[in-house]
Formats: C-alpha cells, sequence, structure tokens
C-alpha cells in the first residue's frame, strides 16, 4: 500500500475563539493510497503547518509504503529537525502520522481501538471544560461528574477572588463532583503557591499549567512544594520530551493532545511512559475522536475532556452524554469528511 498523495487544508471554523486557535488552529490531513483508501488526521498550527506538509513531507513521502507507520514518524521528524521538534513542525506530523494510523486500522477492516488492544472500553467516563462557575451554579452539571474551572487571575483580580470562585462551586455542586483547575500557563510560582494554599479542603483534583511549558526550575519547586497535584504538557511535544517531565516527576498528570504532540505514535509511547514511571496520562480534550480510541483501548483510569465544540467539520465524531462518551462502530478513527472540507 503505497502513499498516492498527501493533502493538507485549514477548514472554516467561523465559531472558534478569535485567537490563535484561528489564525494557527485545526487543520485537516488527507492521505490517499493507490489501492483507494483515504486516511484522515487532524494537526494544528494552521495554514503554517499546511504549507510544512506540501512542501516537505507530501513531497517526501509520496510513494512510500503507508503500512510503516512508525518509520514514516521517524522521517518526518528527520527531515524537519533542523526547525521542529516542537510547535509547528511537530503539529503537521501530528495530523499526517493519525491519517496513517486510520488507514492502518481500514486496511484491517477494525474501529483503530482494536489495532491497539483486544481489551477495548466501549464507553469512558468524560469531563466537561470551558463553563463559567455561574453557568455551574445556576444551571447544573449537565450530568457530568468531572468538571474543570479557570485559576487563570485577570489583572483585576486576587488571588482571593480566584480562590473564592472555585469554593463556590464546590459549595453549591457538593463533594461528589471532581474539580480540577486550569491556569494555562498564567501564573508564577509565588501565585500558584498561594492560589492552592487558598484551596486547601476543596478537594482539586489538579492544578493544570499554572507556568510557562518551559518552565522546568519552576515545575520542580511546585513537585516540592504544591499540596495539589500538578498537570501539564498540552503543550508539550513528543515522547521525549514528556519522558523527562515524567523522569523528573515535574507533573503528576500529563495531558499530550495527540494532535499537537506528534500524533498516535507518540501518544502510545506516552502512555508506555507512564506506566514505566507510574504517571497518569489523560489527554488533552481526550472525548475528540483522536485521542478517545487511544484512551479507550489504553488508559487504565479514563477521564475524556470535552472538545472543540467549533470543529464541526470533523463527521460523526460521538457526542457525550450523562458525562460518558462511547465509541463509534466505524472502522479506523470512524470519522466521516464533507467534500466541501477539502475543497
Amino acid at each position: 500500500m503505497k502513499i498516492k498523495s498527501i493533502r493538507a487544508s485549514q477548514p472554516a471554523t467561523p465559531e472558534a475563539p478569535k485567537d490563535w486557535r484561528t489564525s494557527l488552529g485545526q487543520i485537516l490531513v488527507m492521505v490517499e493510497t493507490d489501492d483507494g483508501l483515504t486516511g484522515y488526521g487532524v494537526g494544528g498550527g494552521g495554514q503554517a503547518a499546511v504549507h510544512v506538509i506540501e512542501t516537505v513531507i507530501g513531497p517526501a513521502l509520496t510513494g512510500q509504503d503507508a503500512t510503516d507507520v512508525e518509520g514514516l514518524w521517524d522521517a518526518m521528524y528527520s527531515m524537519t529537525l533542523a526547525y521542529g521538534r516542537k510547535g509547528l513542525a511537530i503539529m503537521a506530523i501530528s495530523g499526517v502520522d493519525l491519517a496513517v494510523w486510520d488507514l492502518r486500522a481500514k486496511r484491517a477492516n477494525l474501529p483503530l481501538a482494536y489495532i491497539l488492544a483486544d481489551d477495548v472500553r466501549a464507553t469512558v467516563p468524560a469531563y466537561r471544560t470551558g463553563r463559567s462557575p455561574d453557568a455551574w451554579i445556576n444551571e447544573g452539571t449537565e450530568g457530568f461528574t468531572a468538571l474543570k474551572l479557570s485559576l487563570s487571575m485577570s489583572a483585576s483580580e486576587s488571588v482571593g477572588d480566584v480562590v473564592e470562585r472555585v469554593r463556590r462551586v464546590r459549595e453549591a455542586l457538593g463533594p461528589d463532583v471532581q474539580l480540577m483547575g486550569d491556569a494555562f500557563m498564567s501564573l508564577t510560582v509565588e501565585t500558584t503557591l498561594r492560589i492552592a494554599d487558598g484551596l486547601r479542603g476543596v478537594d482539586l483534583g489538579w492544578f493544570e499549567e499554572p507556568l510557562p511549558a518551559d518552565d522546568l526550575t519552576g515545575y520542580a519547586r511546585l513537585r516540592d512544594e504544591c499540596p495539589i497535584p500538578v498537570a501539564g504538557g498540552e503543550h508539550e511535544y513528543t515522547a521525549k520530551a514528556f519522558e523527562t517531565l515524567m523522569a523528573d516527576r515535574l507533573h503528576a498528570i500529563v495531558q499530550p493532545d495527540v494532535c499537537w504532540c506528534g500524533g498516535l505514535t507518540e501518544l502510545v509511547k506516552i502512555y508506555r511512559l507512564g506506566e514505566q514511571y507510574g504517571i497518569r496520562v489523560c489527554p488533552h480534550r481526550g472525548s475528540e475522536i483522536w485521542s478517545l480510541h487511544a484512551i479507550c483501548a489504553l488508559d487504565p483510569d479514563p477521564l475524556a475532556e470535552s472538545g472543540r465544540e467549533w470543529m464541526t467539520w470533523v463527521g460523526d465524531q460521538p457526542n457525550i452524554v450523562n458525562g460518558e462518551i462511547s465509541l463509534g462502530q466505524g472502522v479506523g478513527f470512524g470519522v466521516r469528511i464533507e467534500p466541501d472540507d477539502h475543497a
């Protein structure tokens, strides 16, 4: 099965946040083979990643054996090494890698989860992210038993304001709902520790991305001093980098995004590293179909984060129902892409 063509585009997402998630947002990758199969994947990096695929990766991989999934990943990493290793180039590789995995499963006529494992969970719990504290308090949990709140602090807010809004949600929803928090790389070590100290007794499951991803010295301090487990890795790339986080125990929970970190080839490696080091793996936006197969096949403690609702061009994406999400029956990733989305 030889690769006939690789195409990439950035489908319109009119409901996306008007920031980098639009300008450098998700891309669609299609890999076609000479025996008539088409594999689909999603990467990041917007038009910059499309350029990398069209001018470097696509020409190099055309004519290559599509069944050599891991070998193709190594080739893509090597050919982009001088300007890659992290960021846009790895986001581009992620989309191609996912499409080739889709082909691997379609070739076997199986849902992709069954390529990864024989014993697969059909349904896993999910958690909701992106709602305001007032929405949770006034509108209820929407059937979720786990949710994530913002721990970011605006210029007009104090540590006390952040602590107070989390405590209000805990008081309103009671002790049986799992709460987690996310600061999106916006705090200092000192502010993180002050917020964490103020949240003692709240039973916060994790404190996500309090610091910039490269502040490993700061994360080492939090490892030693923060009373709440620290999570991160959404903005990290490749299994090699995740091994550093795990070996030094800088994160108690790692959160790779399969569409950014290097694709499914790397996510499988990250799960193996998690088992080796005793670190939980909880993929970013895990209810999206691109991570969901791995979660259902490989995760001993699955919890799938709600997805990017503006990516409506991914057809047959499973929905979360009463706080759970189930795999579909389709082969490969089981997605449907309309022709207009890759014109």
